[in-house]
């Protein structure tokens, strides 16, 4: 079967029409600080979960709707509120699972923000707040592409959905798994939307291909077994922020590439994108360079970084003539496709251990490895939602990759190995997710959404 014209056009206008409301019902969830890191009011998650249930119960689509966590395994404890939905598929037509997440990073420094970080605030074409892309956006994609088709096709909607809106990507999806293992048969699809990623830019859709994996771990740099004056042992004793910067630089080359024997990199084309591009989208500032060699993209895409994103230390407020004795950090690398997130782990570990100065003592702890992903382009919903891009964007769309992780694609891809998984978004090069002044372009929205409702349509024609 195919989706004829008429329908096509129902489609749209219904996604189109519900636009506003669905704009509406997005401003409401990004009021609520949904963190889920334990030092965040964690009724917050609950009001959240609580409050996508009912937008999902709205769209009067689905046979069940329920609030469910799952355990953490290898704790006592259980993951934070999660939303799952269904409604069994008819007349032999395929299902598709729908996957976003409700829950947000913290807003960081609210001084930075130009506007309250839980205040929606529309500027110059754009809806500012934490979650306003990522990915409360994502959730209110679903929910308006299914309350479009749902009124577009009414008793004709034969297509089996599921939806499952986690509420705790941003804190590492520790129950994830878990909840995977204990929703299968709900969850088990044809078709999988990860909603989590984003566009080429405002006007252009991309459809995501690959994923870089990650590897994070805390690194601790001992060199004394207590902290000792530094105007007298100075010159004599190695202290850890010295033995913990000279070991840290090691991870680099001279331009930035890095500089780890053992780590892959993916041999892949790139679309064309210069350094202009690359300093308007990240803000490098005049007279900074960029890292790395090859391509920007295959910088970006295909090889392996390496970023310390946190440091223990004294601060310079407390700074005293000390030694320290030791120093922590938190290293996060990316990994390129093709390679296993533990084996990169493997070769960062044995690195920093082979260079580390002065015998300093080393400690991991934390090891959070999540794998590299690439999407099989052969199947029927690549084509569909490749065609509804078009449709809904009046653009052709992009196949790119993405520098960052989504590790628990990996889990989706171990549960339902046979399902076709399309990783699919609303943000774009300027959305900030994770930033300060974090937004969502409006028309990017709308075009999403169309898009997707299109995409439901079309699988709705298609046999399983």
């Amino acid at each position: 079967m195919t989706l004829d014209l008429s329908r096509q056009d129902a489609v749209r206008e219904a996604a189109s029409a519900g636009i506003p409301t669905a704009l509406a019902d997005l401003g409401a969830l990004v009021r609520i600080p949904s963190i889920a890191w334990p030092a965040f009011d964690q009724s917050a998650v609950v009001r959240s979960a609580e409050a996508v249930a009912e937008l999902v119960r709205g769209t009067g689509v689905f046979d069940r709707v329920e609030v469910a966590r799952a355990g953490i395994p290898g704790t006592d404890e259980v993951g934070q509120p999660a939303v799952l939905a269904s409604r069994a598929a008819r007349n032999g037509r395929p299902t598709v699972l729908l996957y976003a997440h409700h829950d947000v990073q913290p807003p960081g420094d609210d001084e930075l923000w130009e506007s309250p970080p839980f205040e929606p605030t529309v500027r110059d074409g754009r809806l500012y707040g934490r979650g306003a892309a990522d990915d409360k956006a994502g959730v209110m994609a679903h929910v308006a592409a299914v309350r479009a088709v749902n009124e577009a096709l009414g008793d004709d909607l034969d297509l089996g959905i599921a939806m499952f809106i986690e509420g705790e990507e941003e804190y590492g999806s520790r129950s994830f798994g878990q909840f995977l293992s204990d929703h299968a048969d709900v969850l088990r699809s044809d078709v999988i939307v990860v909603a989590d990623s984003g566009n080429w830019d405002e006007r252009t859709p991309a459809l995501t291909v690959s994923l870089r994996g990650n590897a994070r771990f805390t690194l601790t740099v001992r060199t004394l077994d207590h902290a000792s004056h530094s105007g007298m042992l100075g010159g004599a004793v190695p202290d850890a922020m010295l033995a913990t910067v000279k070991l840290l630089a090691t991870l680099w080359d001279d331009d930035g590439a890095v500089a780890v024997e053992g780590l892959h990199e993916r041999d892949a084309e790139t679309p064309a994108y210069d350094e202009q591009t690359l300093r308007a989208e990240s803000g490098l500032l005049d007279g900074v360079s960029p890292i790395g060699r090859g391509t920007i993209l295959s910088r970006m895409w295909n090889k392996p970084s390496i970023t310390i994103t946190g440091m223990d230390a004294t601060s310079v407020e407390a700074a005293s003539n000390t030694l320290a004795p030791q120093a922590r950090v938190v290293i996060s690398a990316r990994v390129a496709p093709g390679q296993k997130a533990e084996e990169a782990f493997a070769a960062i570990e044995a690195h920093l251990r082979a260079h580390a100065p002065f015998g300093a003592h080393l400690e991991f702890a934390d090891v959070d490895c999540g794998d590299a992903f690439l999407v099989d382009t052969s199947g029927y919903a690549v084509e569909d939602v490749r065609a509804a891009f078009a449709d809904g964007y009046g653009v052709e769309s992009v196949d790119v990759g993405v520098g960052g992780s989504i590790p628990f694609i990996a889990d989706l891809v171990a549960e339902f190995p046979g399902a076709q998984i399309l990783v699919t978004g609303v943000e774009d090069p300027h959305s900030r997710a994770h930033s300060p002044n974090e937004s969502l372009h409006l028309d990017t929205f709308r075009n999403a959404v169309v898009s997707e409702a299109l995409l439901l349509a079309r699988l709705n024609a298609r046999s399983a």
